[in-house]
């Protein structure tokens, strides 16, 4: 209506309310990460009676230091330093005797059985077919009842909370970046100040995440971390469980697919 007083629009508080969602949405990351890491470092529900100094065969510690995929090369390296498996640094393994198949653990059997009646495959193929393999699967629900590794579900969690705050670091990043845009160039200190906080907590809840809680909450628990830094590197297999394919000769690291795409 002409005539009417207009009220001022105050352009420099727009930013506000993107900076309360960007701080919203990097609070709930990072306390949905926390929470994950807390619940995963839980004791199982099973646990170890008190007193009790359990041990660990080879190939529960390689579940417990890199999961089902490690227990499958644990298992194709044991079995070709035994001469019953060929692992050619072309990526192929081939089956030399196959008179003890038979007389081997689950993972031997289904190692045998993943490269198929041909008694050749490639090694990507078998890989996860073992990792998937029921023995496997019974391996890990074994150590979970013993209260030494992490469950599926706490696994789901910790991956969860990991993408919520990565989510959140980008959209305050956005939002930043569109709030600074909105606001005269001489408005914009208090803009940036007011993003950092969000930026900040989630990049650093992140990189914390990624670093110091995935590496070792993904398959052990804290009881299973304390009975794998207990173990001695001098055996070769034991080393390899533990340490991962850092410590095998280039053919059997490139036999593996070190250095090239993995699953």
């Amino acid at each position: 209506m002409a005539g009417a007083p207009r009220l001022p629009y105050n352009s420099g508080m727009i930013w506000v309310p993107l900076l309360l969602v960007a701080c919203a949405v990097a609070g709930v990351g990072c306390a949905r990460l926390c929470r994950a890491t807390l619940t995963a470092a839980r004791p199982g529900l099973g646990g170890l009676p008190a007193g009790t100094t359990p041990e660990l065969t080879v190939g529960e510690a390689a579940y417990l230091a890199g999961g089902p995929l490690r227990v499958t090369d644990l298992t194709l390296v044991s079995m070709h330093r035994e001469r019953r498996l060929l692992l050619a640094h072309t990526g192929w393994a081939t089956v030399v005797d196959v008179a003890h198949p038979a007389d081997g653990d689950g993972v031997e059997r289904a190692v045998i059985g993943a490269i198929g009646p041909g008694g050749q495959s490639p090694i990507p193929a078998v890989r996860p077919a073992v990792a998937a393999a029921d023995c496997v699967r019974v391996l890990a629900e074994r150590l979970v009842e013993r209260g030494l590794a992490v469950p599926e579900s706490g696994r789901r969690e910790i991956d969860a909370g990991l993408r919520t705050v990565r989510a959140g670091l980008l959209l305050s990043l956005a939002l930043g970046t569109v709030s600074a845009l909105l606001v005269p160039a001489a408005e914009r200190a208090p803009v940036i100040a007011g993003f950092t906080l969000p930026l900040v907590a989630s990049g650093l809840c992140l990189l914390i995440g990624r670093i110091e809680v995935y590496p070792y909450t993904r398959w052990a628990s804290p009881a299973g971390q304390r009975l794998l830094a207990g173990l001695s590197p001098t055996d070769p297999l034991t080393a390899f469980a533990t340490r991962g394919p850092v410590v095998l000769e280039p053919e059997l690291r490139a036999a593996l697919g070190v250095g090239r795409a993995r699953k």
